[in-house]
């Protein structure tokens, strides 16, 4: 069904004969939910973590991480009073890390600005650093029993199915018309339950393939179940084609057998985090040259480019890249941190303390399967 044609039979008189709906979807809930640790908590601060790690990440990666977060900040105040790389080394891994500075940062606000009470009014939730309408209707609704619906990947593609909605879960309609059904259907009684039901409905029976139509509760009235639609509903536009990029880096060494590490802005991508320095290869220079031009123009230094030490292939949300890593030596000048916040020279034994991006980890790991005084023998 288009979105043109639920319009035109009345949206609301559409809705209003899907009669049990929330019914039926809670009490599925009751009895096939997961035993999740967030799930055990009525800590606001928990479920906010918890909500803030599930973003774009799946339930098992996030579970580990959720444990060791609560280990090292087992509340709002510990967070609050750590430091920030602290926090990313407790993220480290986990990706998406300005979830982890605006999480931080928004743990310090509610000390220093609201007695270190986690509000409960969505106004000021979500004038919080890194909160969002998804992130305000969740944790207000499970910590706090407000009455305010999510809308996420899963609850779209378990209300376009219902609905049999044709059109593009791309475009603001679909998601506004998803939003407007469950603003309508979330209860007064239940709302994080109700929430947290569909999300789960999502993962686990509504699945974007081969999903499990047979044990949905919704499946009596599911306009794609029974029409033999779950194929071709949702549908999503193809995404543009993911850009790739090479980026030569340089592992400087000095005379004590260190390395330089240099300290990515906090306003940018990776902020915060620690890496090795380069940047993206240009057309008709080689990836040596990459390195040599990076390093004058981040560090204002010359360097001489050695052999290359590794090779590493990553993907993040919009681009891929290929990280080549390349010896080198200072030849002249001094390091100067003319592109990042600081700069470092650290031992093979010092270099795990810092917080680092995926693709320098792999790199580090390989890294720390040399002898710490076997550097030199690659600048050859």
């Amino acid at each position: 069904m288009s979105l043109n044609s639920i319009r035109k039979g009345s949206k609301k008189i559409y809705f209003s004969v899907k009669n049990h709906f929330s019914d039926h979807l809670l009490q599925w809930y009751s009895l096939h939910s997961r035993d999740l640790p967030w799930r055990r908590s009525t800590d606001p601060y928990k479920i906010w973590l918890s909500e803030v790690m599930l973003q774009q990440t799946r339930v098992d990666t996030v579970i580990p991480y959720y444990h060791k977060f609560l280990e090292s900040f087992p509340t709002l105040r510990h967070l609050a009073q750590a430091d920030q790389q602290a926090v990313l080394k407790c993220w480290e891994g986990l990706g998406y890390y300005s979830r982890g500075r605006n999480f931080h940062q928004a743990a310090k606000t509610i000390i220093t600005q609201n007695e270190g009470k986690i509000p409960s009014d969505y106004q000021s939730f979500i004038a919080l650093k890194g909160v969002g309408p998804y992130t305000a209707a969740a944790v207000l609704s499970i910590a706090y029993g407000k009455k305010y619906a999510v809308v996420d990947g899963n609850v779209i593609r378990v209300i376009t199915r219902y609905l049999g909605i044709e059109d593009d879960i791309r475009t603001a309609q679909v998601k506004n018309l998803v939003q407007d059904f469950v603003d309508e259907k979330i209860p007064t009684d239940r709302p994080g339950d109700f929430n947290q039901s569909l999300m789960e409905l999502g993962a686990i029976v509504c699945k974007p393939n081969s999903p499990t139509c047979g044990t949905c509760p919704l499946s009596p009235h599911c306009v794609a179940f029974n029409s033999a639609r779950t194929d071709v509903i949702p549908y999503k536009s193809k995404a543009k084609k993911v850009p790739h990029y090479h980026i030569g880096v340089g592992l400087i060494v000095n005379q004590k057998n260190e390395l330089l590490i240099a300290l990515r802005p906090n306003d940018g991508m990776l902020g915060g985090l620690w890496e090795f320095p380069g940047g993206k290869n240009e057309l008709s220079e080689s990836l040596k040259q990459t390195v040599s031009r990076e390093l004058n123009e981040e560090l204002g230094v010359d360097v001489k480019v050695y052999e290359k030490f590794k090779m590493i292939k990553h993907a993040y949300s919009h681009f891929k890249i290929t990280l080549h890593a390349y010896w080198c030596t200072i030849e002249r000048g001094d390091p100067q941190p003319n592109s990042s916040q600081d700069l470092k020279w650290v031992t093979l034994s010092e270099i795990d303390n810092f917080p680092f991006p995926k693709a320098n980890k792999v790199l580090i790991n390989d890294l720390l399967s040399l002898n710490n005084n076997d550097l030199n023998r690659f600048l050859r």
